[in-house]
Formats: structure tokens, sequence, C-alpha cells
């Protein structure tokens, strides 16, 4: 069968399980809808929890995005990872025993202020739309290439499902279907980099092959190092941004990590405290299986990559490449009229991805006709981990599970995404704050038109995207770090901290960020582009931000709280409560 009859067959397959665990598991009840029920088991939990947190950006662009960087690339792993880890050990425990639905609930009552409460809604909707905005690019590339249809028709569709399994069963319907959303992501993600590594290395385990040595008695970075010189790349395990820039950026997504109420849900969703920390370190178990192997993956894909093409004639080039060219993703210029692919180190168009619609001599999609780069070729990032397994040509059966595991990373992170953004509306605003009165089934109905709302958003970006995955998903861990992490750990830990200190910390964090990011990511204040490294503040480029403004949030939170009076008893008293661990086996 051709790719695209096993893409429909395994994409139908698995979208006819998440709608029937939908409707097995639709919620009743607001705790039903918030938190699961709060009764779901550790290792469950533990799946789901990997599902929401191995976003699009993890599936599909992380792997791309260290493949094009190297070296570099190590810090999105170190600053996910790590920011895991520190979102088990230290935030998720004592905010199980507070016993809260959301983030913004934890804020408003642990600083006693309604306004602390919509600071943080604001803060919630704004990390969570911009995250979704990577997962929902994600979907749109998955559909638009292997079952051949419009972006814009895919992103209708996996909103669909998305809203379908949300609207009906929210928490507990999404916690289900991540579970069955994780299994599929992570076979689909090993099973072409076990197929690649045994072709190319013949280890079996990826994270031992992209250490082998290659036929030519050469290690496969060895390798991949001499291919890159010879482009005019720098090597690549040499890095090449500053120290404190990779410092920067991986702190923010380590402490964003942390600050993450998608990801700071799921450890509501369990009976115990105990289970709590438990699921955090399965989580963690399940976690490593992907983000271990994504060097490998980057890797292979490379050496693949540059070896199909590179000085290989248009007219012999594999099919592959051409279905990607036709999906936009992927363009070339044949700027030395030679008929042959140039693959260099030098922007395709002033380094920005520009092609046109018009077909060359040699039938090849153009790239801006921009004459001041040798570099003929134009590679879009995310594509790398969907193209992979055609490049190494493996079967079709392989090529179509990945199209079906890129979309659970992608549908299991949005959901629980809409799910933030639901009960942020109708639990944070309306029943905390608008309408306090409501019944338990009219604030579930406000939370499924929420929810109904955020989708159609969410599905405006994935039409209109703003970048792609990885450097989208990098800037709403930024927004967190800037706004979120400090409030929660200072909620927790520092009993002096007060609403007005918590509340002047974040509202300058992620002002500062969103004004870094829009004038040095966008443009838009200047309406221009968007302005060089050379004028980043302090060397620290917009996805790094996040920890000075995380920073400038910490200095001014203490120092308003210093200076304004204490919090009251009541609130001291939760304080040492949360972090006390009385009876931590039944609590």
């Amino acid at each position: 069968m051709s790719v695209q009859e096993w893409s429909w067959i395994l994409v139908g397959v698995t979208f006819a399980l998440y709608f029937g665990i939908a409707i097995w598991a639709r919620a009743g009840t607001t705790k039903e809808f918030y938190v699961a029920g709060g009764d779901v088991s550790t290792v469950a939990n533990a799946m789901a929890t990997g599902a929401d947190w191995m976003s699009a950006a993890s599936f599909i662009s992380m792997a791309g995005i260290i493949s094009f960087i190297g070296y570099d690339g190590s810090m999105y792993l170190m600053g996910w990872t790590g920011g895991y880890v520190l979102l088990a050990l230290l935030l998720a425990p004592y905010l199980r025993k507070f016993g809260k639905f959301t983030v913004p609930d934890f804020i408003g009552d642990r600083y006693y202020s309604n306004t602390a409460r919509t600071v943080a809604i604001f803060c919630a909707l704004i990390i969570s739309f911009t995250y979704v905005a990577g997962q929902m690019r994600g979907v749109g590339i998955v559909f638009s290439q292997f079952l051949q249809v419009d972006i814009e028709v895919g992103v209708i569709i996996g909103m669909t499902v998305v809203m379908f399994f949300a609207f009906l069963g929210g928490m507990k319907g999404i916690t289900y279907t991540q579970v069955a959303q994780y299994c599929v992501l992570i076979f689909a993600f090993m099973v072409p980099a076990i197929f690649i590594s045994i072709q190319m290395t013949g280890s079996p385990i990826p994270q031992i092959g992209m250490g082998s040595k290659l036929e030519n008695g050469k290690y496969l970075l060895q390798h991949l190092d001499d291919l890159h010189t010879k482009l005019g790349f720098k090597e690549y395990t040499q890095g090449t941004k500053s120290t404190w820039d990779m410092f920067a950026i991986t702190l923010a997504l380590m402490v964003g990590t942390a600050g993450l109420p998608h990801v700071i849900v799921r450890f509501f969703t369990v009976e115990k405290v105990k289970d709590a920390r438990k699921s955090a370190g399965l989580a963690l178990l399940f976690i490593a299986f992907l983000y271990t192997t994504a060097p490998a993956v980057a890797v292979f894909s490379r050496v693949n990559l540059i070896e199909t093409v590179q000085d290989n004639s248009y007219s012999d080039i594999p099919q592959w490449f051409k279905n990607w060219e036709d999906r936009g993703l992927i363009a070339w210029a044949d700027k030395n009229e030679d008929g042959k692919i140039q693959y260099s180190n030098s922007k395709a168009v002033d380094g920005k991805p520009d092609f046109t619609n018009e077909r060359g001599v040699n039938g090849e999609r153009l790239v801006s006709n921009a004459v001041d780069s040798k570099n003929e070729l134009y590679i879009d990032r995310d594509i790398i981990v969907l193209a992979n397994p055609e490049i190494a040509n493996l079967p079709n059966w392989v090529i179509a599970l990945v199209a079906a595991g890129g979309l659970a990373a992608a549908l299991s992170t949005a959901a629980g995404l809409l799910l933030v953004i639901s009960t942020s509306i109708s639990h944070d605003l309306i029943k905390k704050q608008l309408k306090p009165n409501i019944s338990d089934k009219q604030e579930l109905m406000y939370a499924r038109v929420s929810i109904f709302v955020a989708v159609i958003i969410a599905g405006l970006f994935g039409i209109y995207p703003p970048g792609f995955v990885a450097a989208v998903v990098a800037l709403a861990f930024g927004l967190a770090a800037a706004s979120f992490f400090p409030a929660i750990v200072f909620g927790i830990f520092d009993k002096r901290m007060n609403k007005e200190g918590a509340i002047s910390g974040m509202v300058i964090g992620i002002t500062l960020m969103l004004f870094y990011m829009i004038r040095y990511k966008t443009g838009l204040i200047e309406i221009m582009d968007p302005l060089p490294q050379s004028e980043w503040w302090f060397g620290t480029s917009p996805e790094g931000f996040g920890t000075i403004a995380m920073t400038v949030n910490i200095v001014v939170s203490l120092v308003v709280s210093r200076l304004t009076p204490p919090p009251p008893q009541d609130v001291i008293d939760i304080v040492e409560n949360i972090r006390i661990p009385i009876d931590i086996t039944t609590k």
C-alpha cells in the first residue's frame, strides 16, 4: 500500500480510539471536567503527563532544531528535561497538597486577592495560546503532507478531534485519551529511530548507534563533522552561541517548565500527595524514551539529508524531496544553472524562508531570486522527523506511523492547553469572581463553551502560524518563567510574600517578556523586521530573555513584599501546612 493509504488507516484507527475513549470517559461533574475526578491511577497519570509534556515541539521540532544547530540544540534537552525534574521535586507535591483545580486558583487563594487571580488568568491565557500555536502548526504540517489535504483543512480536522474529547470529557476524557496518545507517539518515534540506527550503524539502540562507527571506520559524529566542514558549516559538535545565551535559554526553559499550567494541573488528578510524587517520577522515565532518542534522530537525519541531496541532480532526486516541495516546506533555486542541488552555509534568502510558486527550468520549486547567496536550498526545520523515514527509504507503514505519532503529540498537548484556557475562564474568572453562585451544571456549561471558543482561536494559530514549532514553544516557556514560576515558588516557600509583591512581580515580569518578544522577534512595535542580534539586551536572545524577566520579577516581588504589610495569619498557616509533610502516605 502507498504511504497515503497507510496514513489514512493508521490515523483513522488512532482517531477512532480517541473518540471511543472520549465517549467512555465523558465528564458529568466539574471535578471530573477539571481534574478527572481526582482519582486517576499513578501509571495512567504518568503516561498522560508524558503525552501532555511531549508536544509537537518535542516530537516534530526538537530533533529538527538539534539537527540544524547541532551542539547548541542541547539547551532544549537540558532545559526541558531539567525543568521537569524541577517541577516534580520542587512544586508538584506541594501544589497537590494545596488541592486546587488550577494555577490561578492557587495564586488567588494563596495571595488572598482576586486581582492576583485575574493577573494569573491573563498569564495562563497568554502562555497557553502561545504554546498552542506551536501545536497547531504541527497538526497542519502532518495533515498537509501525509493525508494530502490543505493545511487549513488539516487544522480543522485536528481541532474537531480535540474539541470532541475535550468538550465531552474535559480532563477525564483528555487524561485517558493522552494515555493512548503516549503509546502511539512513543511507538511512532522509536520504530523509525531503531530502523535507521540498524541501517546506519548496525546497533538497534539509537542512543548507542549515535556514538558508533560506520563501515568506513569513522565514528558517525566525526563523519557528520566532516560533512559540515566540507559544506562550509561549523562542525556539528561545536557550538556557536555565547555561553551566556546558552545558559539563559536553558534556565528559561527549565523554570518555564516548572511554571507551565497545563503540566502542573496533571498533578491534581491523582488521589494522594504520594501518588503525585510517584507519577512525576514515572513520567520522567516515560519522557526519557523520547528525549534521549531525539539527539540520535537529529544526527541520523542530518547525515541522510546531506548525503541524499548534496550535489545530486534534481532530475535524480528521490520523490520524497518533491513531495515536501509541493507543500512549500523545501525549496530550491538552481542559481549556478548546473541542475544540481547545492547546500552550503549561507542563508536561502537573507535568512527568511521565502519561495515562489513558479517552477524553474529543471522543474524545481524556486527560492526567491536573491543573488547574494550561494546556497540553493531552503528546508523547514519542522519536517526533519516527519521526512526522516522517507529519506532513509523505510517501509511505507513506518512513514505513515510517524504521521500518526506527530498528530498524537500535537493533539495531546493542545487538549491540555485548551483545558487550561477553559478552566481559567469558567472556574477562575466566572465561578470565582463574576458569578460565584452558579451551579455545578452551569459552571460545566461555561467550561464547554470556553473550550469551543478556545478551539476556534487555536485553529486560527494553525492556519496563520507565527513561526517554526520549537521557537514558538520556547517563547511560551519564557512567558511562564517570567510570570508564574516566582509566584508559585514564593507562594510555597516564602511566608512573608504578600499579594502586593506577587502581583507586582507577575505584572512586570510578563510585560517585560511580552515587550521583548514583540520587539525582537516580530518587530511589530515599529512595524519593521525584528532587530538584529547585535541589539539584544545583554546579548540575550528572545528565547532566553525569560531568565532576565524572571530575575526582575523575583527582585520586584521581594522588594515590594518587604515594604508592604505581611500576609494575614491564616495565609501564613496555609503556607506552613503546604510545606510540612504531615501524613504524606495518606494525604
